[in-house]
């Protein structure tokens, strides 16, 4: 996939001068100006709060996903607690529109599958052929993926390795590949340090007073891990004598 042909080329936010509440005290928010899709993938990384899920969403909202997840044509709310940051996103957009496109957040999940029920698709096969609910929360949230994801689309994920074992993301990453041959795109908000490694992506940092983009190595997702799994005991010792 060329860069000409990626759905969303670039990100824009506005002035956030009419935006209350906390949107205006994330930095990385606040400092934000513009940003160039160089990659099918791009991975938001950053410690909690950094808003990295905060822009993510308003991606989503924006291009015109519903805000607990779905495809373009899904509309339900449960919990009307989305930001009203994506008022004020500009997104670029390619040419061509893609044929698919699915907003999946681990956090509203529940709530996208009982609207999945109440809808009573007759091709449940698109959901692992049964309904999500009956389904564990790993399998239903791979099934779907694997299976409702059509490719030549959109896929915004927040967070999927929430429901996913070390294993399953492995899975996950051969899933999101092969879908990159069909000409997709996809924009993840991660604290996997599995998928972070997957290529042809670009890794943007939230930590700090601004976005910017860093290497797989200078993730701290790959440094907190990597440095846990050289150094485990002598870490877990400090952390359980309340040493760190």
């Amino acid at each position: 996939m060329k860069i000409n042909d990626f759905y969303i080329r670039s990100i824009e936010i506005k002035t956030l001068g009419c935006l209350n509440g906390y949107i205006k005290q994330i930095a990385s928010i606040r400092n934000f100006n513009k940003l160039e899709i160089e990659t099918p993938i791009t991975f938001f990384v950053g410690e909690n709060g950094t808003g990295k899920s905060t822009l993510l969403e308003a991606i989503a909202l924006n291009y015109g996903f519903n805000a607990e997840g779905g495809s373009l044509d899904y509309n339900f709310a449960t919990n009307d607690s989305h930001s009203d940051l994506y008022k004020f996103v500009k997104l670029t957009k390619g040419i061509a529109k893609p044929k698919d496109g699915f907003f999946l957040r681990a956090e509203s999940f529940y709530n996208l599958a009982t609207y999945i029920d109440r809808l009573e698709l007759e091709n449940m096969n698109e959901y692992g052929g049964r309904s999500l609910h009956k389904q564990s929360h790993g399998e239903s949230f791979l099934n779907l993926i694997n299976n409702r994801f059509r490719g030549n689309g959109l896929y915004i994920l927040d967070e999927p390795e929430v429901a996913l074992s070390p294993q399953r993301q492995l899975a996950l990453i051969a899933v999101i590949d092969d879908l990159l041959k069909d000409g997709s795109q996809f924009i993840i908000a991660t604290h996997s340090p599995i998928l972070l490694s997957m290529s042809n992506s670009s890794i943007l940092s939230f930590d700090g007073d601004e976005i910017r983009k860093i290497s797989y190595e200078d993730s701290q997702i790959y440094k907190i891990t990597e440095m846990f799994i050289n150094n485990r005991e002598s870490i877990l010792n400090k952390l359980c004598n309340n040493d760190i």
